[in-house]
């Protein structure tokens, strides 16, 4: 019961990944504050929480809209005074090729799982700063490791908050605050019926990879077991996608002629 009355806060928290990860914090007793843009279901999921944990708060919030982040969390900080695990899983996926996809989908990409992620978390750390300790977890994708077809500009949004994270770090490296990056592979989720095409409209189905992946629960224990371990970085998903990011690593050339060919709808 590692997070039993910590305050645990997530965004995205209103399905798939976050929806579940609620639910495994929940069973620890954990303090629950949970964001997302849509109140109705984050009221749903709360309701389910209460029935494991005391306290569950819901905090709506936009991540596009991350010049008034800082706003939002303020009046939260005040009633809750300590932030003890920060996870950053808002975001939102794409299905389109580069050449088809208008620039506008391209910067809601980027402001939505990039400066979104990172104003959260500017927001959130000198909270922990003050405290001396905290834990700041962003639920990446295994496409922040290496491109793939179809996901040209979310891959960039996750490679950057790598790259941002990464440093960030190395920055904290005197201190007491954990950063941590998760990397989904495929996990079977509704991620790809909000995910953006070419023109910037959802693309309202369930990819077969994506039918086919991990579950969310087992992958929130998964996540949750790296969390406890404060495990710098995580790979959490089927086999290929995992190994693809060895394959990246050591074998880039390989790498470069598999995924010129895979199949990732």
């Amino acid at each position: 019961m590692t997070y039993q009355n910590k305050t645990v806060w997530i965004t995205g928290a209103s399905s798939g990944i976050g929806e579940a990860l609620a639910y495994e914090f929940a069973k620890q007793g954990a303090t629950l504050l949970l964001s997302a843009r849509s109140v109705d279901k984050l009221e749903q999921v709360k309701q389910a929480c209460l029935e494991h944990t005391a306290t569950v708060a819901v905090v709506p919030l936009d991540l596009s809209k991350y010049e008034q982040l800082s706003t939002v969390v303020k009046p939260v900080l005040e009633q809750f005074p300590k932030i003890d695990l920060l996870i950053n899983n808002g975001g939102i996926s794409q299905r389109s090729l580069a050449k088809d996809t208008d620039i506008s989908v391209d910067e809601r990409l980027m402001v939505v799982n990039y400066l979104g992620t990172v104003a959260m978390t500017k927001a959130i750390l000198p909270n922990m700063l003050m405290h001396g300790i905290g834990h700041i977890a962003t639920v990446t994708s295994m496409v922040g490791k290496f491109g793939t077809p179809m996901r040209s500009s979310y891959a960039a949004s996750k490679h950057a908050l790598h790259g941002f994270m990464d440093s960030l770090r190395a920055e904290l490296a005197d201190t007491d605050i954990a950063i941590t990056l998760i990397c989904p592979g495929f996990i079977h989720t509704r991620i790809s019926y909000n995910a953006l095409t070419g023109d910037g409209s959802p693309q309202n189905s369930l990819d077969k990879a994506q039918a086919g992946g991990m579950s969310a629960e087992i992958f929130a224990k998964k996540a949750i077991n790296a969390l406890e371990n404060k495990v710098r970085e995580v790979h959490i998903g089927g086999t290929k996608e995992v190994a693809a990011g060895y394959v990246k690593r050591f074998f880039p050339g390989l790498f470069a002629r598999i995924i010129s060919k895979a199949a990732v709808t």
